[in-house]
């Protein structure tokens, strides 16, 4: 069984690349999962429906320049800037070299954190809504607010408290709100229409400001126990000096433990958006071969789709629990107490 199911993944691995000479298949990958100035939506009868978002750059010669997406398409240069092919906004100089300006502009992927922040914090009040008007002692919660009720219950007596320790009351908050906006962002990616679709946790700079919170809440808020055990270690004597061995170690030990968190979440919100995208690619590549081979790839490509998609909404809570706990566990481990 193994040997079929190798030989049909050998087949289908080379049918996929000998395809992909027809489509642009970086083109297409990083097109859907790269940020970009304009949210394109759909395409009726070769027209193209996007929505046109501001450019904030700073010129180091001009100044401010504020204008629409729109005109900086297709490589257009618009007020000396010009999309490279990179899909960088540059400004050209005088000997034609191209460089890049400072950046402000709200792109997809800053629009879509908004909108899903926006989208939060309507969940959060809709919640709190309920609350002020009922009691909570007496009443039940049901529906929606049963659903946040124990999502919340949840991450606080499952995650938190249990990882954080004693003081886990006062890093709820923090963790709370990261489950849910990682939690959020994560099933809004899956979402193939507008205002879904884009790749706001598969991006490394959202993942690294993620994980940087977590680095100052386990370094800020450390007691004098959890730097003993960084800067004087309960090691044998050589090991700290002359030479502070264990020490650096436990100082690079500091930066690996965020940098673990960010990489993790990137890659595996990126790979399941870069498996789903193949899967669909499939359907379009086999277009021109055939009605009978298409019509059966075609079925098999959505049935597989269907089937990552649900893998991916598993993977969109797992990604935000784990991150949570690493979150809780790493917090903990700060304020422990000897």
């Amino acid at each position: 069984m193994k040997k079929v199911l190798l030989i049909l993944l050998g087949l289908f691995l080379a049918l996929f690349g000998a395809l992909a000479q027809e489509l642009d298949i970086d083109e297409y990958l990083f097109g859907h999962v790269g940020d970009a100035y304009g949210w394109h939506i759909t395409t009726v009868n070769d027209r193209h429906i996007t929505i046109h978002l501001p450019v904030i750059v700073r010129s180091k010669t001009t100044g401010w320049h504020v204008f629409s997406s729109k005109h900086i398409e297709e490589g257009e240069e618009h007020e000396g800037f010009v999309l490279d092919s990179d899909g960088k906004l540059k400004e050209r100089q005088a000997d034609g070299t191209l460089v890049r300006p400072l950046d402000l502009s709200i792109t997809k992927n800053v629009l879509a954190l908004m909108l899903n922040s926006l989208l939060l914090l309507l969940i959060v009040l809709l919640t709190a809504r309920w609350y002020r008007r009922h009691d909570a002692v007496r009443e039940v919660p049901r529906g929606f607010t049963g659903l946040m009720e124990m999502l919340i219950m949840m991450v606080e007596n499952d995650i938190v408290k249990e990882c954080v320790g004693e003081n886990y009351r006062r890093y709820s908050p923090y963790l709370l709100t990261a489950f849910f906006f990682i939690f959020i962002n994560n099933l809004m990616g899956i979402v193939p229409f507008f205002p879904g679709g884009a790749n706001v946790t598969g991006n490394i700079a959202i993942t690294m400001v993620l994980a940087l919170f977590t680095f100052f809440a386990v370094n800020i808020f450390g007691n004098k126990h959890y730097w003993k055990d960084i800067l004087w270690p309960d090691v044998p004597t050589w090991l700290k000096v002359p030479l502070p061995l264990m020490p650096l170690i436990e100082i690079i030990g500091m930066f690996t433990k965020p940098f673990s968190l960010m990489v993790r979440l990137f890659a595996n919100i990126l790979a399941g958006h870069f498996m789903i995208l193949g899967v669909i690619a499939v359907i379009f590549l086999t277009a021109k071969m055939g009605v009978g081979l298409n019509a059966g790839l075609s079925v098999i490509s959505v049935l597989f789709g269907i089937f990552m998609d649900i893998l991916e909404l598993l993977v969109a809570f797992i990604q935000a629990y784990v991150f949570t706990m690493l979150s809780s566990v790493f917090i903990g481990l700060s304020q422990q107490k000897q």
